[in-house]
């Protein structure tokens, strides 16, 4: 019976030792790593950005443009926009950040921090701010979406697209003319901000 005694208590005892502090410390180390973890997962988010797509120039067109670090130097962009004419519509990044005129004529020139010509992306010269040409369906609409090489979210100046204007022509580009590529009007605005939709 006294044996029986001894072992329930010994048995107590190593109960509450196990449910000590000092224990509880010791299994901290294992939690501190996991908060770390996180920690480290979450700073590896590549940055976002984001413009909403308003009307200019009298025309109905809006939409939404999506931005996403996938490189050091690459940003995919995403383009969702209606009410175009069916065809294609050349597609820049201004250099202001700005929509308030009613043309769009605000958001200044091409995006052009190495004082290029006007030309293709990936073809010889051309902007920071030269994308591509979208192409509207029968209904006008338009769903776009490529990684653009040379851009960040917040990079140095000369990269960053933040706070630029995103334009849809009218017309196409015809990726010659200069400096514009003869796109014609601005008939969609937005400004680049950070952070997603």
């Amino acid at each position: 019976m006294k044996i029986q005694h001894v072992s329930i208590v010994a048995v107590c005892l190593s109960l509450m030792l196990s449910c000590s502090p000092a224990n509880k410390e010791a299994k901290n180390p294992e939690g501190d790593q996991m908060k770390e973890q996180v920690q480290e997962d979450t700073a590896k988010e590549e940055p976002t950005a984001h413009a909403t797509l308003n009307s200019a120039s009298g025309s109905s067109v809006t939409g939404t443009a999506t931005f996403k670090q996938t490189g050091e130097m690459t940003v995919r962009m995403t383009i969702e926009a209606h009410n175009l004419t069916p065809g294609e519509h050349a597609l820049h990044l201004h250099e202001k950040g700005d929509c308030s005129a009613p043309d769009a004529s605000s958001a200044g020139g091409h995006w052009n921090p190495g004082g290029m010509e006007h030309g293709q992306r990936g073809v010889g010269e051309f902007h920071a701010g030269d994308i591509i040409n979208l192409t509207a369906d029968a209904n006008g609409n338009v769903s776009w979406s490529e990684d653009i090489e040379g851009w960040t979210i917040g990079g140095s100046d000369s990269t960053n697209i933040l706070n630029r204007g995103i334009i849809i022509h009218d017309k196409l580009d015809d990726f010659v003319t200069q400096p514009t590529g003869a796109a014609g009007g601005r008939v969609a605005c937005g400004v680049i901000t950070e952070g997603s939709m």
